[in-house]
């Protein structure tokens, strides 16, 4: 069975240094891959390079057996929350979501204020993200993934600033997008509660 996202033989190169190189890997509907290595190590470039910012130096990328950039529904199917929180800091949690949500091509039937329950913002919703604390803003950002129906989610730190409900309603969350089907990819140190079957892949010890 062709997978929905795969590498293969893929090398990164920066400024002159190589990231990583012979990285392979498939994920099918209902898997996740956690990324691991030392800062530096090209989790971040992995992850924009799986979202369609980010250049491939070696080997390939494929998107339901289509090069990604080749892929007609690439862009349409994945969700990519970055290391930054990509909040408008003038705009409150509930009015950056309904903008998110406006802009894209597949939204959901989540509403702003649905969303922001759920992650616990329903008394900072109407107050600017430049008032709100770190792990504030991270779940503003992380709600942003129930506002549109997509397949793919890249997840780049996505635990960052989180308390430990946080963390775990994180993790509960990726579990309900996997059982319906999505699948993910994400760079993250801490590990997430109920996830021990979560494969990875170490940049650190890559060929």
């Amino acid at each position: 069975m062709t997978p929905q996202l795969s590498a293969h033989d893929l090398g990164l190169w920066r400024g002159g240094r190589r990231l990583c190189h012979g990285l392979n890997f498939g994920l099918q509907a209902g898997e996740a891959l956690q990324l691991k290595g030392a800062n530096g190590s090209g989790k971040t470039s992995l992850l924009r390079v799986l979202a369609g910012l980010g250049r491939v130096d070696e080997g390939e990328v494929r998107w339901r057996g289509e090069l990604l950039r080749s892929s007609p529904d690439h862009k349409a199917s994945l969700s990519y929350l970055a290391h930054s929180n990509g909040l408008k800091a003038h705009l409150t949690p509930r009015e950056n979501y309904i903008f998110y949500q406006s802009i894209t091509d597949n939204p959901s039937g989540i509403t702003a204020d649905e969303a922001l329950e759920q992650f616990g913002l329903t008394e900072e919703r109407d107050r600017p993200c430049a008032y709100l604390s770190m792990g504030q803003k991270r779940r503003a950002a992380l709600a942003r993934l129930l506002a549109v129906k997509t397949q793919l989610w890249l997840l780049d730190e996505p635990l960052t600033s989180l308390d430990v409900a946080g963390v775990e309603l994180v993790a509960g969350l990726l579990a309900q997008h996997l059982k319906n089907g999505g699948l993910a990819v994400l760079a993250t140190h801490q590990p997430l509660p109920g996830r021990s079957e979560l494969r990875s892949l170490d940049l650190g010890t890559t060929p």
